[in-house]
This record gives C-alpha cells, structure tokens and sequence, in this order.
C-alpha cells in the first residue's frame, strides 16, 4: 500500500523528534547517568585490600542465592567528621567570593568590549582568550613566582615603597581567591559579553529620549536585560570552582582545605575509593541546588520578558 505524502512527511516529522530528543537523552545517559551509577555503587560499598579496592554490593554465597549488602558507613562519616564539613563548608564559601569578585571585575570587562568599536572587539577579545592558549598548570604554577615572599609583586610593592618588609601573600587564602579569580574570570567574561552584543541599543536610546539619565539607563534597563549572561556567568564559574584541586593546592595553605583536595586524598593517598565516592556524590548534590535556582530564576526571567 502506498504512502500518501502527508503521511510520509507525518512519519518523518515524529522520526525528527524521535531523534532530536533521544541523541541528548542518549548522551546524558551515557556519559552523565551511567558514571553516576558507577560512583553511586563504588560509594555504597566497603574499602578492601584489593584491585580494585572495594567490595561488589553482591556477590553469590549458594546457588541461586544473591546476597546484597549496602554500607552507609561513608555518608555517615562524613556528617560526623568536622575535617568533611570544613571542607565543604570551605569550598562552597571560595566559590561564591570568588564568583562574586569574577562578577564585579568580569561585568565592566565585558561592557567595555561589547560597547567597544567594531573592529577593536576582536582584539580585546583575544586578550581574554590568549591565556586558554598557556596550560592551565603551568598558568597556577605562575603564580608561586608572582606572590612568593621574594616574588615579583613583593619586589614591585618594595620599590613603589608601599611595604617596608615582604607580605606573605603565598600559600594563604588570599591567593587561592587571587589563583581562582584569575583562571575562572573569563569564563564570566564570554558568557556577559555574548549576552551585552545582543542588546537592543535603541532601548538606550528611547531611555534618553524619555529623559533617563546614563546611570539610571543602565540600571532599568541593560542590568535587567543582561541577567542571563550574569547566570551563565555565575553557573559557569561557581560550580567548577567547589570542586577545585589544582589551585588551592599549589597557592593555599593547610588551612585552606577544599573537598577537591579531600577526594585525591581519599583515592590516590589513602586509597578509599568507596569514601571518596560518598564526598563526590554529596558534592553533586551541593551543585544541584544551585543549579537548580539559577535555572529556575532563568526560567522567570524568560518569562517576564514574555
């Protein structure tokens, strides 16, 4: 019987949205879903001196009998031990100064370039991108020669005659904030300056015409429109940032222990897989939340503009 061609366009309509919804589906599950069950399980099992070093959560004791046995021992471990919630604690506090400080520094940045001439965009765009070029390593590792006790910014401040003996900037939180803020600032960058481009300069214009002064133009009007890019921005910088090794590692100081540092510890030191999977299924749950909000003020913004 043969096809007529509504019913072939209905077929290949519903064979489009078969495809564009189960490839990210698809996607999700295979590289979100299906290492977060891997985790989940590694988390709920007991360590061993073994390869790899936990226990299956079942094994077959006879025939046909499958026994299950599920630990709660690291959850609970980490609620009781304060070195855990320090960490935690420590590592959410990093992220939203630091996200904050991106913020501040980031916005007018971004500004600057999208209200900039044209042919001045790219270049300025450039110099924010060039340090992706430099690995991410060796740009940290940059910063131990910069805020060493005899480094560049203690010789600078020295000759200025702004201090008299050299600060100790170097393994402090101080410069896990300055370490952060400036690997993490152009991530608030790019989103901004994509979302500035896009707005509508005669809204500037008819603000004026109706007598709205600069400043207040700005705060009624591009602020609110620029919303979306301060939530990427946000997103972008702020979950990263909790889950951060390399920095605090290289430029903090014991003090300044993070629930990234936690995590090697736990599985490259101590060799505690099923602990240090527990610390990074109760971090997700940390991210969550936060996603979730930002997605959700997201959403009210879409539809106030609607």
């Amino acid at each position: 019987m043969n096809q007529t061609p509504n019913m072939q366009a209905r077929q290949t309509s519903r064979l489009s949205r078969l495809v564009n919804i189960g490839v990210p589906y698809f996607w999700l599950g295979l590289f979100f879903l299906l290492p977060f069950v891997i985790v989940l399980q590694i988390s709920l099992s007991e360590p061993a001196l073994a390869q790899p070093p936990y226990r299956l959560l079942w094994e077959w004791v006879e025939e046909g009998l499958l026994q299950i046995q599920i630990n709660l021992q690291n959850f609970m471990l980490i609620w009781e031990d304060d070195i855990y919630l320090y960490a935690f604690l420590n590592s959410l506090w990093v992220a939203l100064v630091c996200t904050l400080i991106c913020l501040l520094l980031g916005y007018p940045m971004a500004y600057a370039i999208a209200t900039a001439r044209e042919r001045h965009r790219i270049p300025l765009l450039m110099l924010i991108i060039l340090p992706f070029w430099t690995s991410f390593l060796i740009r940290v590792y940059a910063w131990i020669g910069i805020l060493n006790t005899n480094g560049l910014l203690n010789h600078f401040l020295l000759w200025l005659g702004v201090i008299d003996t050299p600060l100790q900037i170097l393994h402090t939180q101080t410069a896990v904030y300055i370490g952060v803020v400036y690997s993490y600032l152009p991530f608030m960058i790019l989103p901004l300056y994509a979302n500035l481009t896009r707005l509508d300069p005669t809204l500037l214009e008819a603000a004026a015409d109706l007598g709205c002064r600069p400043l207040r133009a700005f705060m009624r009007v591009t602020l609110p429109l620029s919303m979306p890019g301060i939530v990427a921005g946000s997103m972008l910088v702020f979950i990263p940032v909790v889950g951060e090794f390399v920095i605090p590692d290289l430029l903090g100081s014991p003090g300044s222990l993070m629930v990234g540092k936690l995590m090697w510890t736990e599985f490259f030191s101590n060799k505690d897989w099923p602990l240090a999977s527990a610390l990074a299924i109760v971090l997700l749950g940390l991210l969550v939340i936060p996603f979730v909000l930002m997605q959700r003020l997201q959403q009210n913004l879409d539809e106030g503009r609607t």
